[in-house]
């Protein structure tokens, strides 16, 4: 069986674990916890699985995949049904955009690294470095809710109505924007899909509280 290392309120490996559900692959929790005594992805024991100290890693036998999206592409080529990327190919380019517009310009810079440089090395406040945090949140929401309010796509997910590689993305995002109590007012659509995806077993069980590490 395969090895998802994760630590519960992780984006990242939020998004592996809803891909593994929508795929019904079994896999064992192995959880990192990146507060605890300096941060568990950051010793020797951890560095050894994955050099960068981040969370997910992804062992399967004998393979050793880090990054949430690569994780989810292997899963797709290895498991490819039920596909949670579209076959025609600009169809698969725009959920992959979609997908990055939240994995790579609004994650980022509001991941737990990010925040503890700005408050113990840069010394701002606890109240700046939330409002860092929800910033960086509604600028990239507020991006994507006008892309997803014109695109041809449209239906209850992120791009038509079966769940894709952008879904496995966006819910963990609202996760966060509800936990610093961002203003989903404007952004509808981005709710309503949210809403939609919580209605599905799978998203359920991937949620930070279904997890055996959640705190």
């Amino acid at each position: 069986m395969s090895t998802l290392y994760s630590y519960f309120r992780s984006s990242a490996a939020y998004r592996v674990r809803i891909a593994l559900n929508l795929k019904g692959l079994d896999y064992d929790t192995a959880p990192i916890h990146l507060v605890r005594d300096g941060g568990e992805q950051l010793k020797p024991a951890y560095r050894a699985l994955n050099v960068n100290g981040l969370v997910p890693t992804f062992i399967d036998g004998e393979v050793n995949i880090h990054q949430s999206l690569a994780i989810i592409e292997y899963l797709e080529e290895v498991h490819p049904t039920p596909a949670l990327l579209p076959a025609d190919p600009v169809a698969r380019a725009q959920v992959r955009a979609l997908a990055l517009d939240i994995a790579a310009d609004i994650h980022p810079i509001d991941n737990l690294r990010v925040l503890r440089y700005l408050k113990h090395d840069l010394g701002v406040s606890e109240a700046q470095k939330n409002a860092w945090y929800v910033h960086w949140i509604v600028e990239g929401f507020t991006a994507l809710e006008a892309r997803l309010a014109v695109q041809s796509s449209q239906g209850r997910f992120v791009f038509g109505d079966t769940p894709t590689l952008a879904d496995c993305c966006l819910v963990p995002q609202v996760y966060n924007a509800n936990r610093f109590k961002v203003d989903m007012t404007p952004f509808p659509r981005i709710a309503a899909i949210d809403a939609h995806c919580q209605t599905l077993d799978a998203f359920r069980r991937a949620a930070p509280e279904a997890q055996p590490d959640a705190e």
